[in-house]
């Protein structure tokens, strides 16, 4: 898939998603809001991904939404008070956050790259993968506060469960910049590398890692872990009980114990 501002190449059982603008800084303009979901799509309907890789093309992830972009779809509903006029942006709305949900509900674990900015929509983004990888000239904000905006495609609720309530307050509250260090220290992102070459190549090794694992296991482990995350530690423990109880006995199961016998690596088919 090539679009305006999604690219999706495939490459053995990897998959890599990039932005490519077409705004300065990666912007996310109404390009990049149509074809996410359509990105998400192809990888998940590629039979042989098993893991992806998410990044910016050029020197940052992505400075956010594209404002002057998208006026020509919100300007129409940011006056005026009627209903209907509510209801329609509400539907945008709704619409942007099925974006970077498709993103989260990938079957495939996300792995994202990051250089440069991260700001705004960028941290919606980045907080739907399911690993962060950063370089050291990363810097993130979330800056809705600071343009008279609530973040709302999904940071204050994903933020908070991969930093901390407080941290996500205090970032959500001020509005202000972080460094990668800062990042790192709070549990944003796993681990900070020199430079964008060096954070792709760590994301891409990663990734590979995930990749050489049962399909199936590291599936059901990410649906076990999205499922338990706002609930229960028994409900949680209960689900995963039933998934097991469903989905063990596979011949990836069967190859792992017999590479054990053989003393070897197994080669995991996802059957």
């Amino acid at each position: 898939m090539d679009g305006k501002a999604v690219r999706v190449r495939f490459e053995g059982h990897l998959a890599e998603v990039e932005l490519l603008g077409p705004g300065k800084g990666n912007a996310m303009g109404p390009d990049l809001w149509r074809e996410l979901p359509q990105a998400m799509a192809a990888v998940n309907a590629h039979g042989e991904a098993r893991a992806a890789v998410l990044y910016g093309k050029g020197d940052h992830f992505t400075y956010g939404l594209d404002l002057p972009g998208m006026m020509g779809e919100l300007g129409p509903h940011l006056t005026g008070g009627k209903a209907a006029q509510r209801l329609q942006l509400l539907g945008l709305i709704e619409e942007l956050q099925g974006a970077i949900q498709a993103v989260a509900d990938s079957r495939v674990p996300v792995v994202s790259a990051l250089w440069g900015w991260c700001i705004g929509g960028g941290i919606d983004l980045v907080c739907a993968t399911d690993v962060r990888v950063a370089a050291a000239d990363a810097r993130f904000s979330v800056r809705e506060t600071r343009i008279a905006m609530v973040a709302d495609l999904g940071t204050l609720q994903r933020l908070p469960r991969v930093v901390g309530p407080g941290h996500a307050r205090q970032l959500a509250y001020t509005g202000e910049d972080i460094d990668a260090d800062r990042a790192l220290r709070i549990g944003l992102v796993n681990d900070v590398l020199p430079d964008a070459a060096a954070t792709l190549a760590h994301a891409r090794q990663l990734a590979s890692r995930i990749a050489e694992n049962s399909p199936l296991a590291v599936q059901g482990a990410k649906k076990v872990m999205d499922w338990s995350a706002d609930r229960p530690v028994k409900d949680g423990l209960d689900y995963v009980a039933a998934w097991n109880a469903a989905f063990l006995a596979s011949d990836d199961l069967g190859e792992a114990m017999q590479a054990f016998l053989e003393k070897r690596a197994p080669v995991f088919r996802g059957r």
